[in-house]
């Protein structure tokens, strides 16, 4: 396509319209491509040589979607859903040839068509609960009436994707072609001439269990926790069961443009940029990423076992390193386990689980990792150890290998004084299950290459990761921002408020865990390390709890000792409070003679994610983060942020800075030293700005 050649055009082939979208780079539905495809419809039902109608795309994809340039801006005409319904109504056969993906409105013209035919790896699907919406073009209605209420409603609330085999199972599909994608689809459009035309809309639905359908709404709706498009999308489909189809369609027009307009929908699509805003690093243009074929992994831990699926899943050749042959046996055991339980859930085939671990090999000698292109070290958190691991490796694999550390707090520069060739190491911040979890913070050091910082992050995308840069600090973004929310909800609970009740708020706001919930499950011994470790440098003035000393004093360490800031008493792992906590904190409030007050679940979030949006401005005015978007993409991905609400910068956003800024200096009182407001927040809310203006100005 040039910059003057229309995005759609038509030509005839032996009684054939061949009608292509040509809209670069994935051909989305915009208002052009809108137009041009119902004007060129209605010329091939016009024109008297025409028998039958083929819909193709140029370029790497079908219409993979919504024209992003007019998210959040009043509807040009056509809309979407007045041109599936001119591509259903028309009397010659429509055959849309899928290739690449066909997702949203892309699926919703291929669900207008009276057939559908895709190449072998093509994706379909629905994923607009993803952007806080439902489908709008008729996609909550057609779907259903190919494959039936249960499906549709699991598919179209969670936004997952199909393989065109699992779709022509499912009945999405009506062919795969084997071959050539558009002759195909020509063959299949002349096969449908004499035949009556298969209109979506018109078929019958089969039987539905209302019942069960409303029980999965229910589960649909807990599941989400807050998010409301998932269970409104599969009241959508539902509504295909009573509803003749045209009023089905004015009620999912309807859903779908109130939830445009929502707080949910303005949050997801502000995270949507956020993602493509992160991807654009000006000092890594035109640096060519190093190829990596050979991956090692040090350390076959929860961490490193999550992380050698990641790359076994992603198709890397891999080898897993122990300390010993025991240790290595241990590991391999423990990777199998996660792609057994894969196998149990049915995410996965024991076939293609079994191929997985053909990809993995385990050893114990730090030689086996001397022909690889990366190595990821996943050892534990103590300085000592990984300089030793990276000063050892330097010299056993190539001087252009690049060594990649995990670390979660530790300064990379530090890790990489004894590395030969330093310039070779990076930070590579998984989180946990690193084989389920997007986020990959990557930490180039003061001495990192370009280009293996562009290795590390287009590594990470080839994982199926969300790699956001960041500078070294002692916890990056994420522990940094991390840190202060839960030094606060401390603060809460020795001034009055309960972990339960603190948990509970957070959890009730969306976030996956609160922070009493989440240092269980992470152990609290680990926190306690590096709190004495960093005893002597903490700040004069800054108020310590130490109720978390005295539950590590008394073996409580979490889940893994069944004891922490609450009590796991059976097989289930519900966390339960205990009386022995309550004890530990009252005594801590009567040594430091603190009068508890009580705080309501408003004051606890709100008084949380001010902390948080002040600790993130302080990373911006550090350099660690590049922009206010980025550490809600950490957020999001990384530590169970809902994204509906958008990331704790974007909620300070839409609160008003000047009242972000109100609740902060509270919070500065109760917190003493290292609470203070950050001056980047001071001079965003005098001026009337915002996060988010800070970030354009800064891409300016």
């Amino acid at each position: 396509m040039t910059p003057t050649s229309p995005p759609v055009t038509r030509e005839t082939r032996d009684g054939l319209a061949l009608i292509w979208i040509d809209n670069p780079p994935v051909n989305a539905a915009s208002q052009s491509v809108r137009a041009g495809l119902k004007a060129a419809v209605a010329a091939a039902i016009a024109d008297s040589t025409v028998e039958a109608i083929v819909l193709a795309c140029r370029g790497r994809t079908f219409v993979a979607g919504a024209d992003i340039r007019e998210f959040g801006k009043p509807p040009l005409p056509p809309p979407l859903f007045e041109l599936c319904l001119s591509i259903e109504a028309s009397p010659k056969p429509v055959v849309a040839a899928i290739h690449g993906s066909a997702l949203g409105g892309g699926c919703e013209i291929a669900l207008a068509a009276h057939g559908r035919i895709a190449a072998s790896d093509a994706r379909i699907g629905l994923p607009e609960v993803k952007l806080g919406i439902i489908p709008g073009a008729g996609g909550t209605q057609r779907l259903p009436r190919l494959i039936g209420i249960p499906a549709a409603i699991e598919l179209v609330s969670s936004g997952r994707s199909l393989g065109a085999r699992e779709a022509m199972a499912l009945g999405i599909l009506d062919r795969v072609a084997e071959g050539d994608l558009v002759k195909e689809a020509a063959r299949f459009a002349r096969e449908l001439i004499a035949k009556p035309l298969r209109r979506t809309s018109a078929l019958p639905l089969s039987n539905c269990d209302r019942a069960a359908a409303e029980a999965a709404i229910v589960r649909i709706a807990r599941k989400t926790r807050g998010q409301v498009a998932p269970a409104e999308a599969a009241r959508a489909v539902l509504a295909a069961a009573t509803l003749p189809f045209e009023q089905g369609q004015q009620h999912e027009r309807g859903v779908f443009m109130r939830l445009v307009a929502s707080d949910q929908a303005a949050a997801l699509r502000h995270l949507f940029f956020a993602e493509r805003m992160a991807a654009k690093i000006p000092e890594l243009e035109g640096i060519a990423p190093r190829s990596v074929a050979a991956v090692g992994i040090a350390g076959a831990g929860t961490m490193g076992a999550g992380i050698a699926v990641a790359f076994a899943d992603a198709g890397f050749a891999l080898t897993v390193l122990e300390q010993s042959a025991e240790a290595a046996a241990k590991g391999k055991k423990r990777i199998e386990g996660l792609y057994q339980r894969a196998v149990t859930s049915g995410r996965l085939e024991e076939r293609v689980c079994a191929e997985r671990m053909e990809r993995i090999t385990f050893a114990h000698e730090l030689t086996a990792l001397a022909h690889c292109d990366l190595v990821v070290e996943a050892v534990f958190e103590d300085l000592g150890v990984k300089k030793a691991l990276f000063g050892a490796l330097s010299n056993i694999v190539r001087g252009d290998a690049i060594l990649a550390t995990n670390t979660s707090y530790l300064d990379p520069n530090a890790i990489a004084a004894d590395v030969r060739n330093p310039e070779r190491v990076v930070g590579m911040h998984f989180f946990a299950p690193a084989q389920a979890m997007r986020l990959v913070e990557v930490v180039g050091t003061d001495r990192t290459a370009p280009d293996v910082l562009a290795t590390a992050i287009h590594v990470a995308r080839r994982l199926g990761k969300l790699p956001v840069p960041a500078r070294p600090c002692e916890g990056y973004i994420g522990n940094r921002v991390f840190a202060a929310y839960r030094r606060h909800a401390e603060y809460l609970v020795e001034d009055g408020a309960s972990p339960e009740a603190i948990d509970r708020a957070l959890e009730a706001y969306g976030l996956a865990m609160g922070p009493f919930a989440v240092a269980d499950l992470a152990g609290l011994d680990i926190a306690w390390a590096m709190r004495r470790r960093r005893a002597a440098s903490r700040p004069d003035g800054e108020r310590y709890v130490a109720v978390a000393d005295r539950l590590c004093e008394a073996g409580r360490f979490g889940r893994k000792t069944g004891r922490g800031w609450y009590v796991y008493p059976d097989a289930s792992g519900r966390p339960q409070p205990d009386p022995e906590v309550e004890d530990i904190i009252v005594a801590e409030r009567q040594r430091k003679g603190i009068a508890p007050r009580s705080f309501s679940g408003e004051e606890i979030v709100r008084r949380l994610l001010c902390v948080m949006a002040n600790e993130g401005a302080k990373v911006l005015t550090d350099g660690i983060a590049r922009r206010a978007s980025d550490i809600d993409l950490v957020f999001v991905n990384g530590y169970g942020f809902p994204g509906f609400r958008g990331g704790p910068m974007y909620v300070a956003d839409q609160r008003g800075l000047a009242e972000t800024l109100a609740e902060v200096e509270a919070a500065a009182a109760a917190g003493g030293a290292g609470s203070e407001p950050a001056p980047l927040l001071r001079e965003l809310a005098a001026r009337g700005s915002t996060f988010a203006q800070y970030d354009r100005e800064r891409t300016q």
